[in-house]
């Protein structure tokens, strides 16, 4: 765990050495993580918008092993097939796994606040949770189990992952050397972190409000038809 922390604290560090290490296969490792992050319910820890970040500021270090074009390309494509992986999972096992008593990896806050999410923004949902931890690597799985048509979800889903890689990845490229950005990286990667899931904990926070405090009928606050 505080080897996964200092990973994460450090990103800008580690993903320098695994480049000088790995060579090309970096780009493997990072389509591998992008792709997991996305496309499977066990690996909603792994980074999504700090890792995007940092290869962005990588990618503008003079002589970088990564160009920004090629990984930019990657990631989209890994970011598509996870989701895409991840809503045939959830049309196909979904609702059999939801129905087990034995579903560690599939835990129930984490379904139930993605399923907040599509009441309040419906099909946006898929581009919306790209920026939100968790509930990204949730929507898809959702939308497999509420049989979302495929056509519209493919839409969302190509939509999605463009946005949330370019936007970041290049984000990064801007912005992640600038001296006062890189003393501070870690900082930096933290804050992401908080702007990001900061959406969801505002759901959470309006649900257990709305189910401490429901309205009364004929209070005002209740729908009029």
């Amino acid at each position: 765990m505080a080897e996964f922390i200092d990973v994460f604290l450090h990103l800008d560090q580690h993903l320098a050495s695994w480049a000088n290490d790995l060579g090309p296969w970096l780009y493997v490792l990072l389509f591998a993580i992008i792709f997991c992050e996305t496309g499977l319910v066990v690996t909603p820890f792994l980074p999504g918008d700090s890792l995007l970040f940092a290869v962005g500021a990588l990618a503008a270090i003079a002589g970088s092993p990564i160009g920004v074009v090629e990984i930019i390309l990657l990631l989209i494509v890994a970011a598509i097939l996870g989701d895409a992986v991840n809503y045939a999972l959830g049309r196909k096992l979904g609702r059999r796994l939801m129905e087990r008593q034995s579903k560690w990896f599939l835990k129930k806050e984490h379904i139930e606040r993605t399923a907040r999410f599509y009441a309040r923004h419906g099909g946006k949902t898929v581009v919306l949770a790209r920026f939100v931890p968790i509930v990204r690597t949730f929507a898809p799985f959702v939308a497999g189990m509420g049989a979302m048509w495929y056509r519209k979800f493919l839409l969302f889903n190509v939509v999605g992952g463009i946005v949330w890689v370019v936007l970041f990845v290049v984000a990064g490229y801007a912005f992640g050397n600038i001296p006062a950005v890189k003393r501070n990286f870690q900082f930096v990667l933290i804050g992401i972190i908080i702007v990001s899931i900061l959406p969801g904990v505002i759901e959470v926070w309006k649900a257990r409000r709305e189910k401490a405090h429901p309205p009364e009928v004929g209070d005002g606050s209740a729908t009029q038809s």
